[in-house]
């Protein structure tokens, strides 16, 4: 029976380390490749915001139409680069979390739910998915990782 838990226990241990590194790598990268096709559609396309601008939340309400479709294509595609090497990993889910919020409000609210009908069920799976990238950084595999080890040199601590 020992010998059983330890197999196991070894088991867990090396699912725990590999989920450090490939966990929140996965999750970054589904990520930055929807936000940097958005933010490319954006680039390349034309500015709809004209048309729900006075569906934007405060304080986004208050910028013209042109700011925010600028605001939103840059933070899409430099947020995307970011999240794929993990520099700013936070900062930037934070940011495009919060995009993600107007998103709902402006666009996909009137919507409903279902993915099919432009509803919010999408926008919804993503901020999901930028919780553990906010909460608990961007993985082992990231430029934040080897910044932090290089430089504050600290043990990571349930509120560090």
């Amino acid at each position: 029976m020992d010998r059983l838990k330890a197999k196991l226990k070894l088991l867990l241990d090396g699912l725990d380390a590999a989920g450090n590194w490939i966990a929140p790598l996965a999750l970054r990268l589904i990520l930055a490749k929807e936000f940097w096709a958005a933010g490319i559609g954006k680039l390349n396309g034309i500015n709809w915001f004209v048309n729900i601008q006075d569906q934007f939340p405060f304080p986004f309400s208050l910028l013209p139409p042109e700011i925010n479709w600028h605001l939103a294509t840059g933070f899409e595609i430099i947020g995307a680069l970011a999240l794929i090497l993990g520099l700013g990993t936070r900062f930037f889910a934070l940011s495009l979390s919060i995009l993600t919020l107007v998103a709902i409000a402006a666009v996909h609210a009137g919507h409903g739910y279902t993915i099919s009908e432009g509803g919010w069920k999408l926008p919804l799976i993503y901020l999901a998915m930028f919780l553990p990238l906010i909460l608990s950084g961007p993985g082992k595999l990231s430029i934040d990782s080897w910044l932090r080890q290089r430089f504050l040199k600290t043990e990571r601590r349930l509120w560090s």
